[in-house]
């Protein structure tokens, strides 16, 4: 264990020294003007997120991945569709509903939407979109043909929601689908696919693991368009106070504990309901099982914690002070933060990892792990060019998964459905708690508070939609090279100089 704890330490620690780094660069120079404090409590922040990141990946590994797998490979053992399809719902929905990520969305527009009513909606699209990804895996349904009837859906629905003049909800809806698939949601989710795909079996057992994630990131964006649509009265939004009080330590310190306790108690709840009724695991595995969630549990509270008191506040001040910069510094400063940032979201890890076990080192972390930052860089820039020019979303995001879709039709499923769960994977805490903040503070810079709900809201969704194309990208390239591969070697055979083949008649 010791081993182990070392190599996520190490990797921690490259992960989140790269923005760490940034920010104590600007920090010395007069484009911006951190106080000593705030600059203090950013350093104590990265070391503690550094901690976090580490205890939660090794709880992942220990609890959160073997208990999802588990759970899908028991279930469907007993050969009944319906118990198995009713617990995904339940699953996706109480997971869903505790899942911080989305706390955290939901607390920085609750001047717009009831904040309950927000999670529990959410939390219900995902358990059914959970329960028909199940379906999907059980009858070896087309991934791509699924995602596609349901983007055609969100965006007749954000069509209907603009010709009722409620179009800046559309950005909040989007965002609220890359939210969802958190921390939390992401090792268990993936890992249920994975035990259902197994026990199911097939020639694309390994395909058939993925695009769990993809399909649960729709729900949300169809539910908050339905919110909207339901919604009577005009949209206000307030800027939440980003502002570093060390004074709240103490209840930031409460609430988190509170918010991980929810969490991680009703996956417990339930896989022990599942472990006495259906599952029977010996007990040295639920002892393991026990250690790992406990390292999760503290590795959470670590990691969400650093984000709150340090993150978003220097996010949303970097994002104000380079804003009044020139067009260009914020652009590149969005490509940059966005590149480097998708390395300390904890769920990218975990995704990596059961990437490269499951296509065998075919697709290897270290590829994936440069696709997903080209393409959450390029993300962040193109944010930054809307709040500049002042445009709807929709210009980014319905080519964007048109082109998406397209490119499932030529590249392996195995891509397709890698790169759509990538997607929800990459728009993790950090980014709804750093980079959120940053485009706020650069949208209320050059625009005011008024237009952040339209302009400065969408970000993740465009961390979300970016990796579905350089992914695929990244599978189509590997299907060009391996035909060019195929037609040299062809063409070596038959240029061969017949003198050279030894005859042995």
């Amino acid at each position: 264990m010791l081993k182990g704890l070392l190599s996520k330490l190490r990797e921690s620690a490259i992960s989140v020294a790269p923005v760490a780094i940034i920010v104590f660069v600007l920090a010395l120079t007069p484009i911006t003007d951190f106080t000593t404090t705030e600059i203090i409590t950013f350093a104590i922040c990265s070391v503690f997120m550094i901690i976090g990141i580490t205890l939660f990946n090794l709880g992942a590994d220990m609890a959160m991945t073997p208990m999802g797998e588990q759970i899908g490979s028991g279930l469907t053992k007993q050969r009944k569709v319906t118990l198995l399809v009713a617990i995904a719902f339940m699953m996706g929905l109480l997971i869903t509903m505790a899942e911080p990520d989305l706390s955290v969305l939901a607390e920085q527009v609750s001047a717009v939407v009831n904040q309950t009513v927000l999670i529990v909606l959410v939390g219900i699209s995902v358990g059914l979109f959970l329960m028909i990804a199940v379906i999907k895996v059980v009858f070896k349904k087309d991934l791509a043909t699924l995602l596609f009837f349901a983007y055609l859906l969100t965006f007749a629905l954000a069509a209907l929601l603009i010709e009722r003049g409620k179009g800046d909800m559309i950005p909040l809806a989007y965002d609220s689908g890359g939210v969802t698939t958190g921390p939390i949601t992401v090792p268990f989710i993936m890992a249920l696919g994975v035990g259902v795909a197994t026990v199911v079996g097939g020639k694309h057992a390994d395909e058939n693991s993925f695009g769990l994630i993809a399909l649960c990131s729709v729900g949300p964006m169809i539910a908050v368009i339905i919110l909207a649509l339901g919604s009577s009265g005009e949209l206000t939004y307030m800027l939440p106070d980003y502002s570093l009080n060390l004074s709240a330590i103490g209840h930031v310190f409460l609430q988190t504990l509170w918010d991980v306790f929810k969490a991680l108690g009703l996956i417990i709840l339930f896989f022990l309901v599942l472990q006495f009724t259906i599952l029977k695991l010996p007990k040295t595995r639920l002892i393991n099982m026990g250690i790992g969630v406990a390292f999760t549990f503290v590795g959470l509270i670590i990691f969400l914690m650093a984000v709150e008191i340090g993150f978003m506040p220097i996010g949303f001040k970097l994002g104000q002070e380079l804003a009044r910069l020139d067009n260009w510094v914020i652009i590149i400063a969005g490509v940059v933060l966005g590149a480097v940032v998708v390395l300390a979201e904890p769920a990218v890890h975990v995704l990596n990892k059961q990437v490269q076990d499951i296509t065998e080192g075919t697709v290897t972390k270290r590829s994936m792990m440069m696709a997903l930052s080209l393409g959450v860089g390029i993300s962040i820039g193109l944010s930054m060019i809307r709040i500049i020019f002042k445009f709807s979303i929709l210009y980014y995001l319905i080519p964007g998964y048109i082109l998406s879709l397209a490119l499932s039709f030529f590249v392996p499923k195995m891509y397709t459905a890698i790169a759509f769960d990538s997607g929800g994977v990459a728009s993790g805490p950090l980014t709804s708690s750093f980079i959120l903040p940053f485009a706020i503070g650069a949208c209320s810079a050059l625009n005011g508070e008024e237009s952040v709900l339209s302009l400065g809201f969408g970000i993740v969704a465009m961390v979300a939609m970016t990796p579905l194309i350089t992914i695929q990208v990244l599978g189509f390239r590997a299907i060009m090279a391996k035909t060019v591969r195929a037609k040299l070697t062809m063409k070596r055979i038959l240029e061969a100089d017949d003198e050279q083949i030894i005859d042995f008649m």
